[in-house]
């Protein structure tokens, strides 16, 4: 068949890949496997079909192979060495079945993930392509979600790959490299040089120039409660006959002292009894949430299921690879005015689970909540393909199911009507002193009928008017204590790191799986408390490098790898100009080597039993021997 018949098309993983060839081929495909690779094979309308799927990025950026050996290499040289690209071990395969079936193509689609990784990844494509078939052409196409009419939709209308986006990654790729390596290779260098067997083999004291503002983010919070003087202090609590129901009130004051409680709560026994001030019953709408987008479903997981969101956004691809949900990585909120929003509502009314509140909310006027973020790149996460609860589970996992759940229960909540709620509050004053309670009642579901995680715990108060007199039934003095701020967790660190423009919507849970990995911080009971390692990393180099931990350093690096994106900066110039921001900052980090170092031993040493940085041998160094492991690093 001439080749001018026969195209290639290259999807970002294998689900995806067999995807386009049962739309394409109605279901008339079949498979061959090269090693690991499978390839979907068929014919339709004359023309001869490949499908092949790969594993993400199939190259990446390293230094010259003479460079890579550690302790030969003094890190600083590599603030002036040219990252080298190259094949990524784990896509050798991929590679070879790419050049063996673009030899004989006329065309190429390019049907990578629709986002700033996917284009990178387009180019890696089309440059090992054009060294075996330099006449191919090639097609990119953007879809966001796996279905029939996506896939066909997007075959119909092409684009040309973005440059500008590609170059945006590699731009980043390149500078993280660079100072990553260079502070990662000082730091390690530093301990080992110091101690014998402290670091095990293959083990590494790591920097990452969005890693470590995270991990600051972290630290500062706990800093916080460390500073924080918990104080006790007395409030009196009075429980009064509110028309026949008994209703606690508590002190607007709060008194540092018990025995001016005493006093008090002995006087409002004497007096007996007390008069309403205030009873304020204020009904409000409490409105359902905006469209879904990366971090928000991130931060909901967390929130809501505590699914932490490296997690959910790994299950969340693969519920969109299955075609059930739509792309979940994404920066938009509001919904296109492309998308059936009642057809997708009618898919679900068939749902066994969602069927009841479906069937009400199809008979009225569909009006979407809205945000303000647009990417115009993708939709706002919503589901794609009703299935059944054991389908998810069985394919998923219970996890699956709860994400996938989360999904359609926010979609169908952006359709609805406000719940209402009615606001109560008492105040009741006894001689001078006056007393509160708040209440709520929910008066109307609305969206919670479908939502029930946002559902607020009721407490009704019983109808009183101003100026009523009521009877005091009881007296007492309750002690309190102030508390400190909690630690961080997953969702406020994520919102923080959008507010500081660590990382993107795609890489946010990669850089808190990083430092959970590396033992720098863990998250526990939703709470990301660090280790004494993660605390000595951020206080020694913040304490003589802050540039290096600020978050507003990654913010400030984010907003220029965006200007290439706009194509209003040279990709080339941005790098440089970092990596010799970066060397400055490393030339500091080399004046206060001793002292970081100290630090960091120290902490490592808080891993172990029995030994601190002052216990050393006669050489200067401690042994491995010398200590009881606790953990390993």
């Amino acid at each position: 068949m001439d080749r001018r018949n026969s195209v290639l098309i290259v999807a970002e993983k294998d689900s995806v890949a067999r995807a386009f060839a049962k739309y394409l081929s109605r279901g008339r495909y079949r498979v061959s496997t090269v090693g690991r690779v499978r390839v979907y094979l068929f014919e339709a309308n004359g023309t001869r079909y490949s499908c092949v799927g790969l594993r993400g990025h199939l190259m990446d950026y390293d230094f010259p192979k003479k460079l890579r050996v550690w302790h030969k290499v003094d890190p600083k040289v590599l603030f002036s060495i040219e990252p080298v690209r190259v094949f990524r071990k784990e896509t050798f395969d991929c590679v070879r079945v790419l050049r063996s079936l673009a030899r004989n193509v006329g065309r190429v689609i390019l049907a990578l993930d629709a986002d700033i990784e996917g284009e990178a990844i387009a180019f890696e494509v089309m440059d090992i392509i054009k060294k075996v078939n330099p006449r191919a052409k090639f097609e990119r196409i953007w879809f966001t979600a796996i279905t029939k009419e996506d896939i066909l939709s997007s075959l119909r209308n092409p684009r040309s790959p973005n440059h500008l986006w590609a170059w945006k990654s590699f731009s980043r790729m390149k500078i993280d490299l660079v100072v990553g390596a260079a502070f990662t290779r000082a730091l390690t260098l530093l301990v080992k040089s110091r101690t014998r067997g402290l670091l095990k083999k293959g083990k590494f004291l790591s920097y990452g120039p969005c890693q470590t503002p995270v991990l600051y983010l972290v630290v500062q919070r706990y800093r916080e409660r460390l500073k924080f003087k918990s104080r006790k202090y007395y409030i009196v609590e009075i429980s009064v006959d509110a028309r026949g129901k008994v209703l606690t009130l508590r002190s607007v004051d709060k008194f540092d002292d018990r025995s001016t409680a005493e006093r008090v709560a002995e006087l409002v026994r004497q007096i007996g009894s007390g008069r309403i001030v205030e009873a304020l019953y204020v009904k409000r709408r409490k409105h359902p949430p905006i469209p879904l987008n990366t971090i928000e479903l991130e931060r909901r997981a967390s929130r809501f299921l505590n699914i932490r969101a490296k997690t959910t956004l790994d299950i969340a691809e693969e519920l969109y690879r299955d075609g059930l949900i739509s792309y979940p990585r994404t920066e938009t909120t509001i919904y296109p005015p492309t998308l059936d929003l009642r057809r997708i509502v009618v898919e679900f009314s068939r749902n066994p689970v969602y069927r009841d509140y479906t069937r009400k909310l199809i008979k009225i006027k569909l009006k979407p909540t809205s945000g303000s973020s647009d990417d115009r790149a993708h939709p706002p996460i919503y589901p794609v393909r009703s299935a059944k609860k054991e389908y998810v589970v069985r394919k998923f996992g219970t996890r699956g199911w709860k994400i996938y759940d989360l999904v359609v229960r926010h979609f169908l909540a952006t359709l609805s009507p406000p719940a209402e709620v009615e606001v109560q509050e008492v105040t009741m004053t006894v001689d001078k002193y006056r007393f509160r309670v708040k209440g709520l009642a929910l008066l109307d579901k609305g969206y919670l009928e479908i939502y029930p995680y946002e559902l607020p715990v009721e407490k009704r108060i019983p109808r009183l008017n101003r100026g009523e007199l009521v009877d005091i039934l009881r007296v007492r003095v309750v002690e309190e204590k102030t508390k400190p701020p909690p630690f961080l967790s997953e969702s406020e660190l994520l919102k923080l790191m959008e507010k500081y423009g660590i990382g993107t919507d795609a890489t946010m849970q990669d850089h808190i799986h990083t430092n959970v990995k590396r033992r720098y911080f863990i998250i526990k009971g939703r709470q990301c408390i660090p280790t004494p390692l993660g605390v000595a990393l951020i206080d020694s180099l913040e304490r003589y490098v802050p540039e290096i931990v600020k978050p507003e350093v990654r913010g400030s690096m984010e907003k220029e790898l965006k200007m290439i994106q706009m194509g209003l900066s040279d990709p080339q110039k941005v790098f440089y100009d970092m990596r010799h921001r970066f060397l400055k900052y490393f030339e500091k980090f080399e004046k206060a080597r001793v002292h970081i170092s100290n630090a960091l031993i120290n902490a490592l040493y808080k891993l172990y039993q029995g030994v601190s940085v002052e216990k050393r041998s006669s050489t200067g160094f401690v042994r491995a021997s010398e200590l009881v492991e606790k953990e390993e690093l």
